[in-house]
């Protein structure tokens, strides 16, 4: 007999959200919860990826709103109106503020609520045996399942810099220690071109920390379109950003007391060192080979239907590979939940699903690339682009930097759209609702968007897309002149 229905090795809130969507059936449900979900980093303060990822953004949002509020700056200081003495950004102020939402935020995934709820919550250290039978193993229990679900925590990908564990960083899991340092340091350097690192030099910059980000690639950014990531970087570089591109940071170490790194030809001060270079796995303990589990460096080797190469065993969140956004994970578990209790019937569509970088300006996208879509149509494309310039909402408000584009087939199939400007993560839900239920660029183009509102650039940037396709179509354009001129002769 099976103990259970479903098992899900968790240690993260993907895998509590799956536990969640399970108990809206009734099945028996188990979530197995490491006692340590992270590898010993040489800075304290372990959490997870998506609880260090919601302190970094509530950091950004306050800075932001502080900016936003303080128009006129004086090196670390802001005028204050009406008052001849200028005051100081209050840091502890903000701290406090992120440490509060956080702590807000951690009530929604308390294993306490799937207690209530009927979910079986086992902590210790599990792995897979298969003799007699497929079954998991957490201490002295032995756990049957008919399925099992992988949402484990991953590692911060730690480069092979000589001397950087001596040295000591942080990650996207310790940024909250960086922040709660008795004193902000005075530099930074950011190190790696995830999302995170560029939210984090952000953030740190408009706190008045002098950041240096490091990359490798020729820009940041580089699995988002070109031109987006060129303009989210031109506007760090402009609130004083120092970002080194095709650079490798290839030393670090402590001289006079000192941090230093040996970025390229350059030998660069800096106070405290901040890892972006993504994530990695650790799956040694969960003796997947075991259990025919088969994966390579980039992650789980998985079907459309969260399978591993063993069916019974899904997988979802990091271990799948790609970028760790938390509402992707939670997509991919409500599709592997109902296949693991039910029949695998259900598969995931990524075309549909949006994600954002809550850079200033904001960077969202849904779908392809513009380099993609080309390498994979050609000249089947067309191409729309429209400014926040041009739309009234941005001109009241004074948020004109940015442009939405539209990237879709000639027959009107949306491929991909970009949107870097101000709220780019609210405004790109419209057009992945559109790529996710196949409609085409015309539906977006005959939508009234209310006025006055930013997301008028959606409509604004498919008309421009269909009017595009129009011009290009000199066989139309031919009949039409041949017929208005036709009309005015006879009239």
């Amino acid at each position: 007999m099976l103990d259970y229905d479903l098992v899900i090795i968790g240690g993260t809130p993907a895998g509590r959200y799956a536990a969640l969507t399970a108990t809206n059936f009734p099945a028996r449900v188990a979530l197995v919860e490491p006692l340590s979900n992270s590898q010993d980093l040489p800075t304290g303060g372990k959490e997870s990826i998506d609880l260090g990822l919601r302190y970094s953004q509530t950091l950004s949002e306050a800075a932001r709103f502080a900016q936003q509020i303080s128009r006129q700056q004086f090196g670390a200081r802001w005028e204050v109106a009406n008052s001849e003495m200028p005051i100081e950004l209050r840091f502890d102020g903000v701290q406090k503020w992120a440490e509060g939402v956080v702590a807000n935020l951690e009530e929604i995934d308390d294993l306490g609520v799937l207690a209530a709820r009927g979910v079986d919550i086992i902590f210790g250290s599990c792995e897979f045996v298969t003799k007699p039978h497929l079954a998991l193993i957490v201490g002295d229990r032995k756990l049957r399942s008919r399925c099992y679900l992988l949402a484990c925590p991953t590692m911060p990908a730690i480069p092979n810099i000589e001397g950087l564990s001596s040295v000591g960083f942080f990650t996207s899991e310790t940024v909250g220690e960086l922040a709660k340092l008795p004193k902000l340091p005075k530099s930074l350097a950011v190190i790696g071109a995830d999302p995170s690192g560029v939210e984090v030099a952000q953030t740190f910059a408009r706190l008045g920390v002098a950041v240096t980000l490091v990359v490798k690639g020729s820009h940041i950014l580089t699995k988002e379109d070109r031109e987006a990531a060129g303009l989210v970087q031109a506007a760090m570089e402009a609130e004083g950003v120092r970002i080194l591109t095709a650079t490798e940071v290839t030393q670090a170490r402590v001289i006079d007391g000192k941090k230093w790194i040996q970025a390229g030809p350059r030998a660069i001060e800096t106070e405290e060192i901040f890892l972006a270079a993504g994530r990695q796995h650790n799956f040694a303990s969960l003796n997947l080979e075991a259990a025919r589990v088969k994966f390579s460096d980039r992650g789980l080797i998985l079907n459309e239907k969260l399978q591993t190469t063993n069916s019974r065993i899904y997988a979802i969140g990091d271990v799948a590979g790609g970028y760790s956004f938390p509402h992707i994970a939670n997509c991919e578990a409500a599709i592997a939940v109902k296949n693991a209790l039910f029949l695998p019937m259900y598969q995931i569509d990524y075309r549909g699903i949006p994600w954002a970088i809550f850079s200033d300006p904001q960077l969202a996208r849904v779908g392809l690339t513009e380099a993609q879509a080309r390498r994979r149509f050609g000249d089947d494309l067309i191409v729309g682009r429209e400014y926040f310039k041009n739309v009234e909402k941005a001109q009241m408000s004074g948020e004109t930097t940015g442009f939405c584009k539209i990237v879709g087939r000639r027959n009107g199939e949306i491929l991909g759209a970009s949107i870097v400007g101000p709220q780019a993560a609210e405004l790109i839900h419209a057009i992945a609702l559109a790529v996710r239920h196949g409609m085409k660029v015309e539906a977006i183009a005959e939508l009234p968007y209310i006025w006055s509102s930013f997301s008028a650039i959606n409509g604004q940037t498919a008309a421009v897309w269909e009017l595009q396709r129009l011009r290009s179509n000199t066989l139309i354009q031919n009949l039409w002149e041949n017929l208005f001129h036709w009309r005015r002769y006879w009239k």
